[in-house]
């Protein structure tokens, strides 16, 4: 099998001058596997180059997969992701990942950035203080889960949990999703996508299924997401998460 001239096209704008060392170790593997990921995949692909590369970012992260982190975030840059936006994927990692097993994305990504002559500590992109973050980060998980939702969750939670409530508001919500820098709807599709490359979060996938719904991503949306995942995240976290659309966004 050889590699399909659009795919081959595809690869070569994304790893310009790229000599792949396992095209010569691994020739089978490598040419079916980029006539899938990009060529056949592709033609589902309805979210566009730039959030792909930026929706793949973020489920590399959440696979631990550092190494091909390092591959597509190369091209991710190539294509026009900013580092701006490429800190963003990685800081919205670290209430979903961990800081534990961010870490090494976070160096990964300096490296990277610094190689290429981008200076560090990029514009802060905070908009909160420590006196408005739990207000600020309510109000936009209202906005993202419902009202009626965190409503519930608060009047719900044991006496004993209701400090997690509060820190869900001011530190998931209130620390990342209310910087600058991404867009409300760009940071839930880097979200489902950490959720559902994570494994074993079927109930808050599912949950951020209708979060995207909320604002204004659509099921054709997370169809396409998902597709574009699924080289990357395999067979069964892509159906789990075919699932979560079905069960929440039906056709």
């Amino acid at each position: 099998m050889a590699i399909s001239q659009e795919a081959r096209k595809n690869h070569d704008e994304l790893f310009p001058n790229h000599v792949s060392t396992l095209k010569v170790t691994d020739p089978e593997l490598i040419e079916y596997f980029d006539n899938f990921a990009f060529g056949e995949v592709l033609e589902y692909d309805s979210i566009g180059e730039h959030t792909r590369l930026m929706v793949q970012l973020a489920a590399l992260i959440a696979c631990q997969a550092l190494s091909e982190y390092r591959v597509m975030l190369g091209a991710a840059l190539t294509v026009g992701v900013t580092p701006v936006q490429v800190k963003e994927i990685v800081y919205q990692a670290v209430p979903y990942v961990g800081m534990a097993k961010v870490f090494d994305f976070l160096q990964a990504t300096n490296e990277v950035l610094v190689a290429r002559g981008v200076e560090l500590p990029l514009e802060g992109q905070s908009t909160t203080t420590p006196d408005t973050r739990q207000a600020k980060g309510l109000a936009v998980q209202k906005e993202i889960v419902g009202s009626t939702h965190v409503e519930q969750m608060y009047a719900t939670a044991p006496s004993d949990e209701e400090h997690i409530q509060h820190l869900l508001s001011a530190n998931c919500f209130g620390d990342h999703y209310t910087r600058s820098g991404l867009d409300l709807k760009t940071r839930e599709l880097l979200t489902f996508s950490m959720l559902i490359s994570l494994g074993g979060c079927d109930p808050q996938a599912k949950g951020h299924v209708a979060a995207n719904l909320n604002v204004g991503n659509d099921r054709a949306t997370l169809l396409s997401l998902v597709t574009q995942l699924l080289p990357f995240i395999g067979y069964p976290r892509t159906l789990n998460a075919i699932r979560a659309i079905d069960e929440v966004a039906p056709a």
